[in-house]
């Protein structure tokens, strides 16, 4: 039974059980940071669009919005923007416009 094994990084021989810190392979991170990214609860102070309180935690603001039965909802367009309606298009006017186009081009429509 072999003691050694071939090493990739090195190109040497060692024992798989002391196997040398220089010749490990590279482990990917999942992150640089030594611990992953905590949000608080703690942020400047706001003034509340419901009461005109100042609130200084993302909690108890959000808990007046809940007690009052409001949404709370941001920056997000597709919530904001009103939707506009597609125009109507006119049919005749395309199929009008594309015998011109082949008339043009000779090819007779």
């Amino acid at each position: 039974m072999p003691t050694e094994r071939y090493c990739r990084m090195c190109g040497g021989w060692h024992d798989p059980g002391a196997w040398p810190h220089a010749c490990l392979p590279e482990q990917p991170r999942a992150s640089l940071l030594a611990a992953p990214q905590i949000i608080g609860d703690a942020m400047d102070p706001v003034q509340s669009q419901l009461d005109g309180k100042l609130y200084d935690s993302k909690s108890k603001l959000r808990r007046t919005y809940r007690e009052a039965g409001v949404v709370e909802v941001g920056n997000d367009s597709s919530v904001t923007a009103p939707t506009r309606k597609r125009p109507q298009i006119d049919r005749q006017a395309v199929k009008a416009s594309v015998a011109r186009a082949f008339s043009k081009a000779g090819l007779g429509a």
